[in-house]
């Protein structure tokens, strides 16, 4: 199935204008602007290769991108997703949000506080990292990339995370849970989603504590702990609570395995029956960066502003994708498709 051109030219221009409007170009006049970049970005997108190797552009581009802050792409990115939201009255919804780190390769020499450190593996001796928000609410078909931001060497992470709660509440109707992995088992991160009123469900590392409660179970029993929480913080003493749900031996059908889980939250009430099933709707931000890897545009730059641009343009693809054409066509095609429109824009030769 062939996607309408029409359609396709109005998706088109909402790229063109997400482009212009994080890059601050002007959309008319003598100057570059989306309507040129896209066709580059698109191609290399589509190829999963470098904005170098497919026109005569990156420089320009690249120099655009250094010319804006980051927080204001992730603001462009963000009214964007507003924009896009009221075609399944977002605004209005109660919806279940899943936060992750992913990254991105870095190759050489590892300098700066935005090139995390690597094993090396495969010649890989660093990772870009970002962290992103997406919807995974079973009840909402577009499970889109709400959020994502970058983060640099012992970033604060309760910090981060009230910075994009910030940018996130005021596009939907209520947050009615935020999911984590174990990376995010932190208690300064539980006392601020606290504070905030925010109801959280965190994968829980099996610490000692944790390991004595689970062998003080029988197996296939489920139970619940209040668990007291401090933290030090700028020569102040911050107290609060969590609960945690801890379940031996639970038999998981797929696997056809038993497996012990513990969980922290803050939720009122939780009913330990649907825990698990609960928090593995989280995977489903990692099956949304799997797709986005499919239009990974490849780069070598240390430059954190150059990086963050292509990672956002690259949710900016997916969100399109998400909420205009996925039970059309798959997301490749929608790429392919994308772009052989906007080459056939040019009178130039592709």
């Amino acid at each position: 199935m062939k996607l309408s051109d029409a359609r396709l030219f109005r998706t088109l221009k909402t790229l063109d204008t997400f482009v212009d409007r994080a890059l601050q170009l002007p959309f008319k006049g003598p100057t570059l602007s989306g309507f040129h970049y896209n066709r580059d970005l698109l191609k290399a997108a589509v190829a999963n290769t470098y904005i170098e190797t497919v026109g005569n552009r990156a420089d320009s581009l690249h120099l655009a991108i250094k010319n804006v802050s980051t927080s204001h792409v992730v603001w462009q990115y963000r009214m964007t997703v507003e924009r896009l939201g009221t075609r399944f009255d977002l605004s209005n919804k109660n919806v279940v949000l899943a936060f992750d780190y992913t990254d991105e390769d870095f190759y050489g020499d590892v300098q700066g506080f935005w090139i995390h450190g690597y094993t090396g593996e495969h010649g890989v001796t660093g990772k870009f990292k970002f962290l992103s928000c997406a919807i995974i609410n079973s009840d909402i078909p577009q499970k889109i990339p709400l959020l994502s931001v970058p983060v640099h060497l012992g970033h604060n992470m309760a910090t981060t995370m009230t910075w994009c709660l910030a940018l996130v509440e005021p596009l939907v109707n209520s947050i009615e849970l935020t999911v984590f992995d174990r990376g995010f088992f932190s208690k300064d991160l539980m006392l601020t989603l606290t504070h905030a009123e925010v109801p959280y469900l965190i994968f829980a590392p099996k610490n000692d504590k944790i390991k004595n409660e689970i062998e003080c179970l029988d197996i296939g029993e489920k139970k619940k702990i209040r668990y007291e929480l401090q933290v030090n913080k700028e020569k102040t003493v911050f107290r609060g609570e969590t609960t945690l749900a801890v379940l031996k031996q639970i038999f998981d059908k797929k696997s056809e395995k038993s497996y012990d889980w513990a969980f922290a939250t803050n939720q009122e009430s939780i009913d330990l029956e649907y825990v698990i099933p609960t928090y593995k709707k989280r995977w489903r931000i990692e099956t949304g960066f799997r797709v986005q890897d499919e239009a990974r545009i490849s780069s070598k730059s240390k430059d954190p502003r150059i990086r963050f641009f292509y990672f956002a343009y690259e949710q900016v693809l997916q969100l399109l994708w998400i909420v205009l054409y996925k039970d059309e066509v798959s997301f490749k095609q929608f790429l392919l498709e994308m772009y052989e429109l906007c080459a056939a824009r040019y009178k130039e030769p592709r």
